[in-house]
């Protein structure tokens, strides 16, 4: 073999070696997880920029791929996911399930599928703005807050511009 073709080998295993070594370096991209999150003492609601925290009643979540965004209450989350251009397809809804969650301090283990849960609405209860949602996984439990407390239970696809407009209760906390 003459010298020519064995450099010429050489710099062919060497490019060879260069590109293994590039494919092998790519960025491991981190996973999409379209789980709820826990809501942090720092967390400030997409909408109105408020500390999520210390306000009583059941908060929202949108989970993307583009990221997470936190809501101070069920209807400012819903309130945002009506609006045309943030309803995307691969978005996760999520809110407090209140059957199962203290109202003053919901309880992040029992976040649900906001488009499954049941509301109640007009009740007494204080919330962080405007009209309160109160969310729960079960009918039931929807149904007897709705009785103690005064109130309708709707759906989420029975939510809209309108329910999301009545007149808050005068004892909410913002």
């Amino acid at each position: 073999m003459s010298t020519f073709t064995l450099k010429a080998l050489g710099a062919v295993a060497g490019l060879m070696a260069c590109l293994m070594l590039t494919a092998c370096d790519k960025p491991v991209q981190a996973r999409y997880s379209d789980k709820p999150t826990a809501f942090h003492p720092s967390d400030e609601c997409h909408v109105c920029g408020m500390i999520i925290e210390g306000f009583p009643g059941p908060k929202g979540e949108v989970v993307e791929r583009s990221g997470v965004k936190k809501f101070c209450s069920t209807a400012e989350m819903i309130g945002w996911w009506l609006q045309p251009e943030n309803q995307h397809g691969d978005a996760r809804l999520y809110v407090h399930d209140m059957g199962r969650s203290p109202w003053d301090k919901p309880d992040d283990a029992h976040l649900i599928d906001a488009r499954d849960a049941f509301y109640v609405v007009g009740t007494r209860l204080k919330g962080a703005m405007g009209v309160v949602l109160a969310s729960f996984s079960s009918k039931h439990m929807a149904d007897k807050l709705a009785e103690e407390q005064g109130g309708r239970v709707l759906r989420f696809s029975e939510i809209d511009q309108s329910v999301l407009q009545q007149p808050a209760m005068s004892h909410s906390t913002h």
